[in-house]
């Protein structure tokens, strides 16, 4: 992975997901962001998902 070229943002997603598989890491394993600091545009933005059914 330790390239110069440019890769494709499909080859990153390919490289991360091979490299959290070998790793056994799970989306589990990921804290999602508390939100203690969103501005209220993005709490605008999130209220406006859920609104029409989205889950944020």
């Amino acid at each position: 992975m330790s390239s110069s070229e440019p890769i494709t943002l499909e080859e990153l997603g390919r490289q991360i997901a091979r490299r959290r598989a070998e790793l056994g890491i799970t989306d589990a394993d990921i804290p999602r962001n508390s939100g203690t600091r969103r501005t209220e545009s993005k709490k605008a933005l999130l209220e406006a998902i859920k609104d029409i059914g989205g889950n944020w």
